[in-house]
């Protein structure tokens, strides 16, 4: 079996908890880490140690050995990232958001199929086996038609708040950082929705700073899906059908999640089963981007192009009905 390689372009929390669980992952190894400062490569190098710390996303793209890189970026430098590492026929794994707009999407996209470069938007939580196994729930019948579905995600920054988190320029607000899970589940379980109401508190910088969003599909379904950065929020999603409800506690966008399942209004909740692995989650993502460089593959089958270009299109939309506008947008 071939040893996928990794490295790991940008130096953050997150791209730390990735490097931790890619050594969960098997039949890989982080090989190389990249970072625009000396200091950044040498503090993440100290708690990871690779064969190669790279202090320019240059000289990390330029690196024979590295089979893929990781883009864990702000939001607003996916696309520049994306584009580097594709011209240098360096597969990519990006973090969510995927890009800032469709455009930048679409010129992404286009790249790696021009290049014959494997791509892909790393949406984790459709990895996860809690969501797979609430997929498997709902496709088998067991709420029956799909009526509602409901999700909250809120917390409240603690000081000193990370400027991205307001920054029109880095892609800031609470749709595309924490929102984007809200929309993503909704749309796994109804699809792209036929109609969209959106509504947001701009903070200062004018970005929102709470979303509530509203799908309304054809045949009657709803979904209701609220982000904010004022409070703290449970952090739920309720799926709600003819016959049956799931609530997904806790996180519902970590493997941490548990599913509780009601049958009716006066039925005892069941707890549904899922096995949970050690780490923080992101070795599911990571064995399927081996597997598919090891098929030579360039689009996911669990998260293809036309996925990636669909949620792109419904957060440009909704940001367009609420008046969340970045500089990079084209609408």
């Amino acid at each position: 079996m071939k040893i996928i390689r990794w490295g790991i372009l940008g130096t953050g929390r997150i791209a730390r908890k990735f490097a931790a669980d890619l050594q969960l992952a098997g039949g890989c190894e982080l090989l190389a880490v990249g970072s625009r400062t000396k200091e950044g490569v040498f503090e993440f190098s100290k708690e990871f140690p690779v064969k190669y710390c790279h202090d320019s996303y240059e000289e990390l793209v330029q690196n024979t050995e590295v089979d893929v890189i990781y883009i864990a970026t702000p939001h607003n430098m996916h696309y520049e990232n994306t584009l580097l590492c594709l011209n240098h026929h360096k597969a990519v794994l990006c973090e969510k958001p995927f890009a800032i707009n469709t455009r930048q999407a679409l010129e992404m996209i286009n790249l790696a199929i021009e290049k014959k470069v494997f791509l892909m938007e790393a949406l984790w939580t459709k990895f996860h086996p809690h969501y797979i196994k609430t997929l498997e729930m709902i496709n088998g019948g067991m709420l029956g038609e799909i009526k509602s579905v409901l999700i909250n995600f809120g917390f409240k920054p603690v000081p000193p708040v990370n400027p991205r988190l307001f920054d029109p320029v880095l892609g800031g607000g609470t749709i595309m950082d924490i929102g984007i899970y809200n929309i993503f589940m909704a749309m796994s379980i109804l699809g792209k929705p036929d109609h969209i109401d959106a509504v947001m508190t701009p903070a200062s910088t004018g970005v929102d700073e709470q979303c509530a969003i509203l799908f309304h599909y054809k045949n009657g379904a709803l979904a209701q899906l609220f982000s904010t950065f004022s409070s703290n929020l449970a952090t739920e999603a309720d799926i709600c059908g003819s016959e049956g409800r799931i609530r997904l506690t806790s996180r519902f966008y970590e493997p941490s999640a548990t599913i509780e399942f009601n049958r009716g209004r006066d039925i005892e909740r069941q707890i549904i089963p899922v096995h949970q692995e050690e780490g923080t989650g992101y070795q599911y993502e990571v064995r399927h981007v081996n597997e598919c460089l090891r098929n030579s593959l360039i689009e996911s089958p669990v998260i293809p192009f036309a996925d990636t270009i669909s949620l792109m299109e419904t957060l440009d939309k909704i940001r367009h009905i609420a008046g969340v506008r970045y500089p990079a947008d084209n609408f």
